[in-house]
């Protein structure tokens, strides 16, 4: 009995060796979104997710023009995933909670957060997912419309060596100028505003002018499937993302 107590004692101590010459393993840290706004105007930072218990946000920004500032995503809190978008509104007035309300992407009356769906505008859409050894997978879509020129770019990220894995999507381009008169809709001084696409499902004269400018933004939903596109990327190893929402006069 003594004999084997004394091995159990070794075995034991062994291990307590072994446990602590090996690290622990640490969960990943939760990515961050750093919006900066560029876009002339404030910006109203809204955001919606998928319907498939990606938790909606709050707190989301107020940006003046040439600030910026960061959120963090809840990836690792159930259902360890995050899938959502992010979109600019512009031209905000009113009361929080009450009266409040955008001329362009209005998502609902509360200033730091979207309670209703938004109105067509330039998004930037991210699939974060911990169940994923590819995510996260980010892109550009004007598939909707197109209201402020988006470009997303990764922080800290590592690019393959002949890999496009971590690269930027989006275009810092005006493309107002080139919406089809009957697609575009005018702010009250007669400023262009808003370009809509009127059959987000087919190619249009909407489609066809955006793509032709900037081919890394969506510009109808089965962009995707033409061959050679640039739309969709992902970065397995990154800090985070930068949105920035550039100008449009």
């Amino acid at each position: 009995m003594r004999r084997l107590l004394c091995a159990m004692t070794a075995v034991v101590a062994a291990l307590g060796a072994l446990t602590a010459a090996t690290p622990v393993a640490t969960a990943a840290a939760d990515h961050t979104v750093t919006f900066v706004n560029r876009s002339g105007r404030t910006a109203w930072i809204g955001s919606t997710v998928n319907a498939d218990g990606s938790k909606a946000l709050t707190g989301l920004p107020t940006l003046q023009n040439g600030q910026s500032a960061t959120i963090t995503i809840p990836e690792s809190a159930a259902p360890n995933h995050w899938r959502g978008k992010f979109f600019a509104r512009q031209a905000c007035t009113g009361a929080s909670g009450s009266t409040f309300r955008c001329e362009v992407a209005d998502c609902g009356p509360v200033a730091d957060r979207c309670t209703l769906g938004e109105q067509p505008a330039s998004l930037a859409e991210f699939n974060f997912d911990r169940e994923d050894g590819l995510a996260p997978w980010y892109n550009v879509s004007y598939v909707n419309a197109f209201s402020l020129p988006i470009t997303i770019e990764a922080r800290n990220g590592v690019t393959p060596p002949g890999s496009t894995e971590c690269t930027s999507v989006g275009c810092p381009e005006n493309l107002l100028p080139h919406c089809p008169p009957a697609n575009l809709t005018k702010w009250a001084d007669g400023r262009p505003m808003l370009c809509t696409n009127p059959n987000r499902d087919a190619r249009t004269a909407y489609s066809n002018a955006l793509s032709a400018r900037c081919a890394k933004a969506y510009a109808w939903s089965k962009h995707d499937t033409e061959p050679g596109n640039q739309l969709v990327r992902q970065c397995r190893q990154c800090a985070g993302f930068t949105v920035t929402f550039h100008a449009v006069a």
